[in-house]
Formats: C-alpha cells, structure tokens, sequence
C-alpha cells in the first residue's frame, strides 16, 4: 500500500481552506491529516500529528504564520513548511525564510505550481514562487551574508512578535495573557521589552510598526 505524505492545511478562510483540501485530496500521494485556522493551532497541529508538510497562511489573526513557522521548526525541525500568501512584499519574503519556511507560493498560483511547490519541497528542494522578483531574493542572499538583520522584526523574539500582533490588533493585556496561557505581568513584560528594542513608546507606535512590518494587515 501506498505511504501517502501527510499534509496539514493552515488557512483562516474556510472557503480557501476547503478548495485546498479538495484539491490535494485529489492528487496521488497526498492525505490532508489535519486542519488549522491559526498559527497556534497548526503548531499544535505540527506537535500532535507530526505531517510531513504544512501549508501555511502567514496572515491570520491573532498567531500569525511567521510566528507559528519560527515556532514549528523549533519543536519539530523535521517537519517542511510551505507558506502560502498574497504577499510578494520583500519583508513577507524575507521573514518566511528566515523563519524557516522551506518554500514561497503566492495564491494566485495555478494548481499545477501548488504540486510541483509540495512535491519540490518534500524531495529536499527549496522553492520560491517565479513571480518573486530575483531582486528581493538577491536581497535576501546579501542581507544573510552580510549578517545584518531584514528587518526590525529580527530583533524580536517569536513571543515578542506574536505578542506585538495581538497589541496591534486591539487586544489587551489580560485577553493577551489569557489567549497566550501566560500572566498579565509577563505580557506587559514583553510589551516593555518590545518598545525598549524598537525605541517605541506607545500602542499607537506599536501598531503603526506592526502594519509596517506586515505583521498585521492594514
């Protein structure tokens, strides 16, 4: 019998979600295994039910993808990480790949280029969507030997990042704490550390870099 390669979908849109386990469910050698609307689900998703790749939407509310990739690949290093976006932005690029992901695929990818994205990456091979321009992945390469940081997200941790979404997205401290399972002290901790690392000084500041730095939409 066949060993199929598990695949878990990671999609806030149900309706994307759906035309993408249709069309995976169709292909030979592939079985969706699981289902996540959010980055903190496909890392427990990552952890429970160990697939051999996850597609991943870098944003959705509250943990996004960057965050939830960093995180995946630190639990579960095995484990290859396509994201899946509408963003061509060189900031979006660069922080998948620095995050780990294993590949790039824009959604207006035709089906075909979605196969050929999984098959590459399971085989061993990275894979970038053509429509990212070799500039930014030139870019990428230099910034990596030069050892200078992409983008002021670097000096984050993923805790910081994943805190600094949810501060831009409204939240406050205790919904934070309550969502992350962590104290308000220690959520107003990292807020400090976060402003202190990007010489920031308020919410609004917070959320203008977060909207800057593609964290958060606007």
């Amino acid at each position: 019998m066949e060993n199929k390669k598990r695949i878990v979908i990671t999609e806030d849109y149900t309706i994307v979600r759906e035309g993408l386990k249709s069309l995976i469910d169709s292909l030979p050698g592939f079985e969706i295994v699981g289902e996540a609307e959010d980055g903190k689900q496909a890392i427990e998703c990552a952890e429970n039910l160990e697939p051999d790749l996850i597609l991943m939407d870098l944003s959705m509310p509250k943990t996004d993808g960057i965050t939830a990739i960093k995180e995946i690949k630190r639990r579960c290093s095995g484990i290859k990480v396509l994201a899946l976006t509408v963003h061509k932005t060189e900031g979006h690029v660069r922080m998948a790949l620095e995050a780990g992901a294993d590949g790039y695929i824009l959604k207006d990818a035709t089906y075909q280029e979605l196969e050929m994205a999984i098959n590459n990456i399971l085989s061993g091979k990275p894979y970038l969507s053509p429509d990212i321009s070799g500039g930014i992945i030139s870019g990428y390469l230099l910034g990596i030997k030069s050892g200078q940081p992409a983008s002021l997200m670097s000096a984050l941790t993923p805790r910081e990042v994943e805190i600094l979404k949810l501060i831009a997205e409204g939240y406050k401290s205790r919904e934070i704490a309550d969502y992350l399972s962590i104290s308000t002290n220690t959520v107003d901790k990292h807020r400090a550390n976060i402003m202190k690392k990007l010489d920031l000084h308020s919410a609004s500041a917070l959320t203008a870099i977060a909207i800057k730095e593609g964290i958060v939409d606007k």
